[in-house]
């Protein structure tokens, strides 16, 4: 059972939390814009990717992003675009480019969310695209699609 968290079988980021606030902005795949204002000293939220990955930030603030493997760099489901500071963020590793040649609808910005931890350098923007929905789950609070014969 893989679980959130780093994936022990790839080799580590190299990555350098922030040490300063900044202030990051996450386009939902409904172009809902959620603007977050970062304080490295409550870094990690949880145990979702990365320390201090977009993933991290995005489920410690209620902002859903998928992540089948529970952001261990072993899908890519939490695939997103950094539309504004990308040279902020650490650089991919091979095992993310590897997990990114299986995501949908990739650009030039494209990395994963678990992995995509930004430095807090200056503020960065970022949309989840809606191509990378999982299909396979019913979204939060959706009620059962079995209907009842008489």
């Amino acid at each position: 059972m893989i679980v959130g968290g780093q994936n022990p079988y790839i080799a580590d980021a190299e990555v350098r939390l922030p040490k300063k606030k900044y202030r990051l902005t996450i386009i939902d795949e409904q172009k809902k814009e959620h603007v977050l204002d970062i304080d490295p000293a409550k870094l990690p939220f949880g145990d979702h990717g990365l320390p201090g990955s977009i993933l991290d930030i995005a489920m410690g603030n209620n902002i859903e992003l998928d992540h089948a493997c529970g952001g261990v760099c072993a899908c890519s489901t939490c695939h997103i675009y950094v539309k504004e500071g990308l040279d902020t963020c650490n650089a991919a590793t091979e095992d993310e480019e590897d997990q990114l040649d299986e995501a949908y609808a990739l650009k030039p910005t494209s990395r994963l969310g678990c992995q995509c931890v930004p430095d807090g350098s200056k503020d960065i923007v970022v949309e989840i695209p809606t191509v990378n929905r999982n299909l396979a789950r019913e979204p939060h609070g959706a009620e059962s699609m079995t209907s009842k014969h008489d």
